[in-house]
């Protein structure tokens, strides 16, 4: 089984490292009545700052692997997850999140082989 990093943790448990770079982005987000007026002015009406998603890629997974990946997540909604701060990485951060686009391909049920093991985590 490949190693397991603390940097990215569900429920206090460490995940596998990725294949792949994971991709971080924070947005702002809107209360439902900002918009443009007819004149083409944005009417921002900020209802939180800088809410954070995660992409994690796992190009081939082991049964075991994939089996270990999903036990991590359990069967609950939301869950939390640890991660390195946004502004000081050294440091890490705790917030509650799901986890959202999730995929994965079975390439070889001889062998248990899996493939394309991919999920977006997202601050609630």
């Amino acid at each position: 089984m490949r190693k397991t990093t603390d940097l990215f943790q569900i429920n206090g448990k460490p995940m596998l490292v990725p294949d792949a770079q994971v991709a971080m982005r924070f947005e702002d987000l809107d209360a439902y009545s900002a918009g443009r007026d007819q004149s083409g002015v944005m009417h921002r009406v900020l209802v939180r700052q800088k809410v954070g998603s995660w992409d994690f890629t796992y190009a081939h997974l082991t049964e075991e692997e994939k089996n270990y990946m999903e036990s991590l997540f359990g069967s609950e909604a939301v869950f939390t997850f640890t991660h390195p701060d946004r502004l000081d990485s050294t440091q890490r951060k705790d917030t509650r999140c799901y986890r959202s686009n999730y995929g994965i391909s079975w390439c070889n049920a001889r062998t248990g082989l899996w493939s394309g093991y991919s999920f977006r985590i997202v601050e609630c």
